[in-house]
């Protein structure tokens, strides 16, 4: 029975640290996919968390803009992915703060009867 044990420890050991490596193995082969097809115009997130739109592409460097007009050189290896903008309608909470609007004289009151 003990003979077994060890075995049976080592195997309960392995296995996990193996499908871990195996898991790491497809993330980094799916982040290079991406990096490789990048594109001039693309949206992107740094892994130091920096969004920016993609102005030039090399080899081994990308040019960022950060800014309108502020243009920076990176490795290509940092770009951690690409990132879709989203544009948030604001016209339903315009509407919602119509609602609230308050009247001078009922600021007033609201003001005075706190004091």
């Amino acid at each position: 029975m003990s003979s077994l044990l060890f075995p049976l420890l080592i195997l309960a050991l392995l296995v996990p640290m193996f499908l871990g490596m195996r898991k790491q193995k497809k993330a980094m082969a799916a982040t290079s996919e991406m990096q490789d097809s990048l594109q001039v115009g693309d949206r992107v997130q740094t892994t130091a968390g920096l969004y920016a739109t993609i102005t030039s592409l090399d080899d081994d460097t990308v040019e960022l803009e950060i800014a309108p007009g502020v243009v920076t050189t990176w490795s290509r290896l940092v770009i951690r992915e690409r990132v879709s903008d989203v544009v948030e309608d604001y016209s339903d909470d315009e509407d919602a703060s119509s609602e609230f609007e308050e009247s001078a004289t009922d600021t007033e009151i609201r003001l005075t009867k706190d004091s």
